[in-house]
């Protein structure tokens, strides 16, 4: 069953939107979830996506993605009107959305994708939500718009300082743990990195903080093994025990050793493909 791409813009450099008929996966999907992108068919590689909207009685789902390696920069050279062979989901475990006072939102770089509709759902369901998103620089921002219209407070971050605060997004976050009442609830959404140090901040406060993780994944399903990570000193599959677990309790630092593991090839796939990719038709 082919997906047709009905809508499609770029949101700043190498992140792009795409609205994709998917019916029977918008007819189901949960914030959290993700499906799993195969551009043309069963040799395509398997891109796990997180499913950042969707419009069921138009039967499309909403994805965002980097266009940072080959697969991904196949997608961000689809057009309007062509087709995407395979989207296997919705997958993974569907965030748990409750009433709990305030929760603090945070999304680095495109974890603001996956974040919104998380932040949505816990602002619909009586939360008061504070939502910090972050950015290396003002041109590298995004959905900014639409967290403030689902936010009691929005905080913006960047790095270099050309917008919104010069700062971390470990920042803001430590002031807001330091409030009384502090929050009931942190959910961080962002590179690895930033969401180590997130929860470090937040742990300092006994904030407990979800977070949803990005790994290495090739099924989807829970039989590769690929996506493994370390929390509470065991072994758990993001695929299906995740994407979502306790922030407090992952080891970032073997799952960031184990994100390495194919830089090398992803970035000889990807100058291969410039280098060989048919050009016809790229110009009009």
């Amino acid at each position: 069953m082919s997906h047709k791409i009905l809508s499609k813009k770029q949101l700043c450099p190498n992140v792009y939107l795409a609205d994709i008929e998917a019916p029977l996966v918008s007819a189901v999907a949960r914030p959290g979830q993700f499906v799993i992108v195969c551009l043309f068919g069963e040799y395509s590689e398997r891109i796990p996506l997180t499913i950042a909207g969707k419009d069921s009685q138009k039967g499309t789902i909403r994805l965002i993605w980097q266009a940072v390696g080959k697969s991904t920069v196949e997608l961000a050279e689809l057009r309007v009107g062509d087709n995407v062979e395979n989207i296997l989901g919705p997958l993974g475990r569907p965030t748990h959305i409750e009433k709990v006072g305030t929760v603090v939102c945070i999304g680095g770089g495109i974890g603001g994708a996956p974040l919104l509709p998380i932040a949505t759902a816990m602002k619909q369901i009586g939360n008061k939500v504070i939502n910090i998103l972050g950015a290396r620089t003002k041109e590298l921002l995004i959905l900014e718009d639409e967290f403030k219209k689902i936010s009691d407070e929005l905080i913006v971050v960047t790095d270099d300082g050309s917008y919104g605060k010069k700062a971390l997004v470990t920042g803001p976050l430590d002031e807001i743990c330091q409030r009384t009442p502090k929050p009931n609830l942190a959910v961080a959404i962002g590179p690895a990195i930033m969401m180590k140090f997130c929860c470090a901040t937040t742990k300092k406060y006994d904030v407990p903080t979800v977070v949803s993780l990005n790994t290495i994944m090739i099924d989807g399903t829970g039989m590769c093994g690929g996506c493994r990570v370390e929390v509470g000193g065991q072994t758990k599959f993001v695929c299906v025990d995740g994407p979502e677990f306790d922030g407090h309790k992952v080891n970032f630092d073997l799952m960031m050793r184990r994100m390495q593991a194919y830089r090398k090839q992803e970035q000889q796939a990807l100058e291969e493909y410039k280098k060989h990719k048919c050009k016809i038709g790229l110009d009009k």
